[in-house]
């Protein structure tokens, strides 16, 4: 395992965005473990957030596009956190690109904020995390009636590796199979789970998870898991 994803994977822990025990999911499903993005609140969290999906997509989509897309609202402060750490990691400068709930119908009127879209563009996608691919059904349409666009991928921070919508297959997966383009994440749960509950992977030599945790996680993804990608 790339070692930034090891720190992103601290990183989460450190700032309570991650965290195990029972928790009660939007879908209703009692998961052993729940991420919230909301709680990466200050300038310096902001900085290492922008930094580590800055990697992950210099790794993964390379630097020959345009644009960092982030769907309204979690998205908005992702793009221009990861568009700073780009140009600041790699020297490249990236447009960023978020839309309103709302259209603006003054002033600068319309549906998107930053730079605007044009013909040619290529464009990649940022979220924080994605259970069931619900907002692609949103966020797609909107980027290609702006012209003729393409996107080359999504990158989200971390992939639950559950079944989605259809109930055979993850929610990146689905998204991929829908919508043509590739979604990837900066660690799957898989790489969490070996991470955090394997001495061997750890510099202190501690594990994380106890065995209650690893039996839990387990559990949940014998019933609900996805782990391919």
């Amino acid at each position: 395992m790339e070692s930034y994803k090891k720190e992103f994977i601290d990183f989460m822990m450190e700032s309570k965005v991650l965290k195990f025990g029972e928790f009660t999911l939007k879908s209703g499903r009692k998961s052993p473990f729940f991420m919230n993005a909301g709680l990466y609140q200050t300038g310096s969290q902001l900085i290492r957030l922008g930094e580590f999906y800055a990697r992950a997509i210099h790794d993964t989509y390379g630097l020959d596009f345009d644009v960092l897309f982030g769907p309204a609202y979690k998205g908005i402060p992702l793009s221009v956190a990861t568009v700073m750490a780009i140009s600041k990691l790699y020297g490249k400068d990236v447009r960023y690109c978020a839309n309103r709930k709302e259209a603006k119908d003054h002033g600068e009127t319309g549906k998107l904020l930053g730079a605007k879209l044009k013909d040619g563009d290529r464009v990649v996608i940022i979220e924080d995390v994605t259970t069931s691919g619900a907002s692609m059904e949103e966020t797609v349409p909107i980027l290609r009636e702006q012209g003729d666009i393409r996107i080359l991928g999504l990158m989200v921070s971390l992939n639950r590796e559950e079944v989605g919508l259809g109930g055979k297959v993850s929610a990146l997966q689905e998204i991929e199979t829908k919508w043509g383009f590739p979604a990837n994440a900066i660690v799957s749960m898989s790489e969490v789970i070996e991470y955090l509950g394997n001495p061997d992977e750890r510099e202190d030599g501690a594990p994380v998870l106890d065995e209650t945790q690893k039996r839990a996680l387990a559990d949940y993804y014998a019933a609900y898991g996805a782990r391919k990608n």
